[in-house]
């Protein structure tokens, strides 16, 4: 009987850990690249913060699979060039997709 009751309870570790390494999210990707994606843009994020040209700019930034998506508006297509650069530099980037809009004045 206490073999049984070994059997059985390793068989359900078995289970539980196969369910776990089988989630994924709806996007077909597992909780660990989700993270990593969301680690990527909080540093993209920080990146942008941390220099001076353009900081003060209302930049989005998405990462999926570790391309940056970057949105918004800069003044000058200098300061659209310099945050494509920071992404692109942050470690875990692979592409940067850079759709800021330069204002016209």
């Amino acid at each position: 009987m206490l073999n049984f009751k070994k059997i059985l309870g390793f068989g359900f570790v078995l289970i539980m850990l196969a369910s776990l390494l089988g989630c994924q999210t709806p996007a077909g990707r597992t909780p660990g690249e989700f993270v990593d994606d969301s680690a990527i843009t909080t540093r993209v994020k920080a990146a942008l913060l941390a220099d001076d040209s353009v900081k003060g700019l209302a930049i989005g930034v998405k990462t999926f699979e570790g391309q940056v998506n970057l949105t918004g508006a800069a003044d000058t297509r200098q300061q659209k060039q310099r945050a494509e650069e920071l992404a692109a530099n942050v470690e875990g980037v692979h592409s940067v997709n850079n759709e800021i809009v330069v204002r016209n004045k």
